[in-house]
């Protein structure tokens, strides 16, 4: 059987075909370039943090593949990734990465400041680091939602300069927020991650996984309401909010019999959940 094309591969190990994750990063982003403008961003900045994250999620993908590809093969969901399947070696991924991470700083030039310069290094820290958390932390899902919500910090600083205590408070709320879809993730591959020796919060909340998910669904809308509050933000803000909140119950019946399946919908669902937070913030700065 003749191996597929490279650069198929190549776009494969960087998940261009399955676009959740980038939406999943995207989505708090645009939140934060909206609350931090009060308004619509320029253009160029919107363009640019669009751009990053495409890119940087990309370098992300291919980092925890690279780190992953002793196990992916016994994971039934990821042994066709094309590092487990032997199409791309570990010198290939470490040159993707690397031109990625470099498209990825050329990109953020045309605005750069001492100050998200600073960022951006410590979000390429995060990125390349967090496959490795699976080794020793028992909730990596935590610093994944600290990786893929740096772009918020990230926004603040490109359009303020600064990052005010409301920036962070926003990167907590996608914390929470990554804890719960990561954990719906999980709990599809939790059979075979308990056989290969990683840990996820799926394994570790085990029995109370269900009820975990729904805390901090909870915990991730308490927080964003109190952004809301303290920004004076409108009623379009607060609807958002309660559609986020009918999205995250919804949630409840897809994970509450631990269904694989349903579990796997319910992750991929939660693009609908950032995308209702961002129309409120959208249709508040509009109305």
């Amino acid at each position: 059987m003749a191996p597929p094309p490279k650069f198929t591969q190549y776009l494969r190990l960087m998940r261009v075909h399955r676009p959740i994750g980038t939406l999943l990063l995207l989505w708090p982003t645009l939140w934060a370039l909206w609350l931090a403008c009060a308004g619509i961003p320029p253009l160029n900045v919107l363009l640019i943090f669009v751009a990053g994250t495409f890119l940087m999620r990309s370098a992300g993908c291919v980092i925890n593949d690279l780190a992953d590809r002793k196990f992916d093969g016994h994971v039934t969901r990821t042994k066709d990734r094309p590092m487990a399947a032997g199409w791309v070696s570990p010198r290939e991924a470490i040159a993707v990465f690397v031109i990625l991470v470099t498209l990825s700083a050329v990109t953020v030039l045309p605005i750069a400041t001492p100050l998200l310069l600073g960022l951006a290094v410590v979000a390429v820290f995060l990125a390349a680091s967090y496959p490795f958390t699976k080794r020793f932390f028992a909730i990596p899902q935590g610093y994944l939602g600290i990786a893929f919500g740096f772009g918020i910090p990230m926004a603040f600083a490109a359009i303020l300069d600064t990052v005010p205590p409301v920036a962070w408070w926003l990167l907590l709320a996608n914390v929470f927020w990554a804890i719960a879809y990561d954990t719906e993730y999980a709990m599809v591959d939790r059979p075979d991650d308990l056989k290969i020796g990683i840990k996820t919060s799926a394994i570790t909340f085990g029995r109370f996984d269900v009820a975990a998910i729904m805390i901090c669904y909870a915990l991730t809308l308490s927080i964003l309401a109190v952004v809301g509050h303290t920004l004076h933000l409108g009623w379009p803000y607060w609807v958002g909010l309660m559609a986020a909140a009918g999205i995250a119950l919804y949630h409840y019946t897809l994970i509450k019999d631990r269904d694989t399946t349903k579990c796997f919908t319910a992750f991929m669902h939660n693009n609908w959940l950032g995308a209702a937070v961002f129309a409120g913030i959208l249709l508040d700065t509009l109305i």
